[in-house]
This record gives C-alpha cells, sequence and structure tokens, in this order.
C-alpha cells in the first residue's frame, strides 16, 4: 500500500516536469533586437508625451498672462470714446462758464482723471506724440498732410487725437498731421509790361 502512495507520487512529479517543459516552450525567449527596438519605440513615445505636456503647459501659462493682459481690450477700446468726449468737453468750457459752474466743471475733470486712472491700472498708457517728433506708421494715424515751412518731412504738425495702447498692443493710434516737405518754389518772375 505504501508502494502504491509512493508511484502516485512519482506519477504526480512526471507530470509536473512535463508541463514545465511545454511552459519553457510556450514561454521561449524574444529576440534581443526585437525587445531593444520595441522599449526604444515606447521610451520615444514617453518622450513626445512629456514634451506635449510641457509645451501645453508653456501655451495654457502664455494664453492665462494674454488673457490677463488683454481681456478687456473690447471694453477699453469702447471707452476711449469716454475718455475723447470728456476732454473736448473740457477744452470747450470758457472761463466765464467755469466760474458759473465749478463744481460741474470739477466734477468732469475728476471723472476724467479717474477713467485715466482705471487706464492706467489695467496697463493701458497714452501714445501722445509730440509736435516736431518723427511720425510713426506703427503709432501714428495720419489724418492729413500739408506742407509746412520749416519743417521736415514725415515729422508731426498737430495731435488730434490721442491714441492708447495696451501692453504692447496699439488700441488706437494716434491721430495726427504730417508734413509733407515743402517744394522750393521759383520766385514767381514778374513779366515787364511792354
Amino acid at each position: 500500500m505504501t508502494e502504491e502512495k509512493e508511484n502516485g507520487f512519482l506519477d504526480d512529479i512526471d507530470e509536473s516536469e512535463e508541463e514545465l517543459e511545454l511552459e519553457e516552450d510556450v514561454l521561449s525567449f524574444p529576440d534581443i533586437d526585437v525587445v531593444l527596438k520595441e522599449r526604444d519605440q515606447l521610451k520615444d513615445r514617453l518622450l513626445r508625451a512629456f514634451a506635449e505636456t510641457e509645451n501645453l503647459r508653456k501655451r495654457s501659462e502664455r494664453d492665462r498672462r494674454d488673457a490677463e493682459v488683454y481681456g478687456g481690450t473690447r471694453l477699453a477700446r469702447d471707452l476711449l470714446s469716454v475718455q475723447d468726449n470728456l476732454e473736448r468737453a473740457l477744452e470747450n468750457i470758457d472761463d466765464d462758464l467755469r466760474k458759473e459752474h465749478s463744481s460741474l466743471t470739477e466734477g468732469l475733470e475728476l471723472t476724467l482723471r479717474e477713467l485715466l486712472s482705471v487706464f492706467e491700472k489695467h496697463k493701458i498708457v497714452s501714445v501722445a506724440p509730440a509736435i516736431g517728433d518723427k511720425f510713426n506708421p506703427k503709432l501714428h494715424q495720419a489724418m492729413f498732410e500739408a506742407p509746412v515751412p520749416n519743417t521736415t518731412k514725415g515729422s508731426i504738425i498737430q495731435v488730434m487725437a490721442t491714441g492708447f495702447a495696451i501692453g504692447d498692443r496699439l488700441l488706437r493710434a494716434a491721430q495726427v498731421g504730417v508734413s509733407s516737405n515743402p517744394s522750393k518754389v521759383a520766385p514767381i518772375k514778374e513779366e515787364a509790361e511792354g
């Protein structure tokens, strides 16, 4: 009886060895070159995914900064006409009216100062060229051109409206008059009547 148990036990070992041989055939080692190629491909894909993630992070950071600086561009453009109208109103108030309605005039001045303060807070700066400055088409809009004596061609002779920029973008160009180079006029010859 003990021999049967021992023989049965040995039969199990023989079956286990056969199963291991079959598993070794199934689990045969792949070619090392194939494994290295697959590893390199996976590494390349991983590096590309990291690079794409980093680019996306940088792009979203740049978009966030742009939105912060330039988000109110449309509103700022609309408010420029309010600023223009306040300046025109203050320029057209004569001294008598200023004395009669000093509180109204003061209110207009305070409103204009507050609007300019809000512009400054949101990085909206004025582009105010001086007379005699060189015309810059990136910052100025020529409203007219006229030959003015004692000026050089392309110099600003009149500022009609102040321009504004937000960050490094122009909201509105300064509206200016530009000097054209005065051509030398030949002296008029008097004709002798005869």
